[in-house]
């Protein structure tokens, strides 16, 4: 295998990869053995006509396609490391040449990780701020508690309220007729979360367990699903279980319930310690965010677009995992809320720019600094890891790739470029606009 690497603008390359005649056709075969049991020629067996048959019926080129992204899977990793460029976003794969007996070429497009032209980091300004903890704060934290310590119970005294959870069967139709994805059994939906479209959710308040009802909504105008944008629907509904939450009291016998307190007293103290610690750490994050953010604005580098599409790719994935441990797909969050990937991927590109530039300014500060990272500091990483899953940090080590070590001592290393451009900053008080509307 060759590769010729040529740069283009706005950090894109281009690698053009010459792979042997003798490497595709071992692909060749590959891809007949992996075919062969569906192809049938008239005088053979399933399964065992000769690729010389195949290839004398319908050409060599049955067998392209698979040769291809046999050769591809396996050389392109190669490729990447022997061009040795920093290549941020998956490749834009064409094939040029592809001939049986001969070598196989394709071309793959990619961005290459952007250099920073790094403005001043040392004594940038950022807004002084100063933190307390209410009594009404200390109030709500305790009413949230309750909450998470609430019981969820059967109701079959009473309909539907705002707040309940219902389990409803469910089927949507338009002009009379059922359209896909509009149908679910046993589903449990919140009153009040907008997890559906429309008032959908407000039109089974008032209704009782056994109930089966009619729900009227009309879809966006710009809904995903382009049959049904602007279109009026009726959804079949049976309400299966009413469930509610049963909130407990307030008292020392809770308290001492819940935690290592035995007097409400005790525990609100805590709580007001903890909301502290929390607030200061919230105020430190901004801070840091806000310095990084000048830090940013002050500096120059050319993000290529297919490296911020990845990035998007990879917050939708993260939006989908947190979307499923609620029992949502991300289909059915698309279906219930009028989305679509577009429009997803519109809203969350402002944070994936966001996320690149403070990677990238924080690594080249890293760089200019001389940052350096110690087996101790990634082992106690890991080690910190492994403690949330109840496991040595010597187990966490079998389940870590080289890669993923790469990826905490990187981490590690923005953490200390963050460390020394807050050491430096240097803190003011708000603008006097800024401090008048947190007066008021």
């Amino acid at each position: 295998m060759s590769v010729q690497v040529e740069n283009l603008e706005k950090n894109m390359a281009k690698l053009t990869v010459t792979v042997s005649a003798d490497k595709f056709e071992k692909a060749m075969q590959e891809a007949y053995q992996k075919q062969k049991s569906r192809i049938n020629i008239p005088g053979f067996r399933k399964g065992k006509v000769p690729r010389a048959m195949i290839e004398k019926a319908y050409g060599p080129e049955v067998f392209y396609d698979d040769a291809a992204n046999i050769v591809i899977n396996e050389e392109y990793p190669q490729a990447m490391e022997e061009s040795g460029l920093d290549i941020v976003s998956r490749p834009d794969i064409e094939v040029t040449q592809i001939e049986k007996g001969s070598e196989f070429v394709f071309v793959a497009e990619v961005a290459v990780k952007p250099d920073v032209e790094l403005g001043e980091y040392k004594g940038v300004a950022v807004t002084k701020s100063e933190v307390s903890v209410s009594d009404e704060e200390v109030t709500a934290e305790l009413e949230n508690i309750r909450n998470q310590q609430a019981r969820t119970i059967e109701v079959t005294d009473r309909a539907v309220q705002e707040g309940d959870t219902v389990i409803i069967d469910f089927e949507g139709f338009v002009d009379g007729v059922a359209f896909e994805g509009g149908k679910g059994e046993n589903h449990p939906l919140e009153i009040g979360s907008h997890a559906f479209i429309d008032n959908f959710e407000e039109q089974l308040i008032g209704k009782n367990a056994g109930d089966e009802t009619e729900v009227h909504v009309t879809f966006p105008e710009q809904y995903q699903a382009k049959e049904l944008a602007g279109k009026p629907a009726v959804f079949q509904v049976k309400i299966h279980t009413i469930k509610a939450k049963e909130v407990p009291e307030l008292s020392d016998e809770f308290i001492s319930d819940i935690s290592e307190f035995e007097t409400l007293d005790e525990y609100k103290a805590d709580v007001k310690e903890k909301l502290l610690k929390r607030k200061e750490d919230a105020a430190k994050g901004a801070k840091e965010d806000e310095a990084i953010q000048k830090i940013i604005d002050a500096s120059k580098m050319d993000i290529p677009d297919p490296m911020i599409d990845m990035q998007c790719e990879n917050m939708i994935q993260e939006f989908e995992s947190r979307i499923s441990q609620q029992g949502l797909s991300l289909e059915q969050y698309m279906q219930f809320s009028g989305s679509n990937i577009d429009k997803i991927k519109d809203q969350v590109r402002p944070e994936a720019v966001q996320r690149i530039q403070s990677s990238l300014v924080l690594e080249k500060i890293a760089e200019k600094e001389n940052v350096e990272v110690t087996e101790d500091e990634i082992n106690a990483q890991i080690d910190k890891m492994a403690s949330v899953y109840g496991m040595p940090g010597e187990k966490m080590k079998e389940f870590l790739s080289e890669e993923d070590t790469e990826n905490i001592k990187r981490n590690l290393s923005i953490e200390k470029a963050v460390e020394i451009i807050m050491e430096h900053a240097v803190e003011q008080e708000p603008a006097q606009e800024e401090a008048d509307g947190a007066a008021e």
